[in-house]
């Protein structure tokens, strides 16, 4: 009887190790599949690297807006402070005709552009040329003086 309780505590045995082989086969199996929190967690992952790389995008794109009206600012800026400076030196021309008595008389349109003086109209003699010429070359911030003056023969 001995024999067979042998026999049968052997095969016992075997099928005891043959059971845990099995579930630990499965129980490592079972681990390598993803459940709903794992397949989550990953899309949650995703979503975040995609939302970081659409900021990044956004970032890069808002900076180089922002360069570009800086660019602009900068050259409305420069042109509106030429305008003024062309505005100033205009006015300071027609304020040193006016006080100039042998220009007193004269009919002289001034404009400016880039600092470039044009005079035009009419005066009373070349004498009177000469000096609105002078007179616009002498203030500061003149480039040069086009003249367009002309001597009035009529006598009006």
């Amino acid at each position: 009887m001995k024999a067979t309780n042998e026999r049968g505590l052997g095969s016992s045995a075997k099928r005891l190790s043959m059971i845990m082989s099995l579930l630990a086969v499965l129980g490592l199996a079972s681990c390598q599949q993803e459940g709903p929190a794992e397949k989550t967690g990953k899309k949650l992952d995703r979503s975040i690297e995609n939302a970081e790389q659409k900021i990044e995008q956004g970032t890069e794109k808002a900076e180089s807006k922002l360069d570009d009206v800086k660019e602009s600012i900068i050259e409305k800026t420069e042109a509106s402070g030429q305008y003024i400076d062309d505005s100033v030196i205009t006015l300071k021309i027609k304020t040193a005709i006016l006080n100039e008595p042998s220009l007193k008389v004269s009919q002289i349109k001034v404009t400016t552009a880039d600092g470039v003086v044009q005079l035009n109209g009419t005066v009373d003699s070349q004498q009177s040329i000469d000096k609105a010429i002078e007179v616009a070359q002498s203030q500061d911030g003149v480039k040069s003086v086009q003249s367009d003056l002309t001597v009035n023969t009529t006598g009006d």
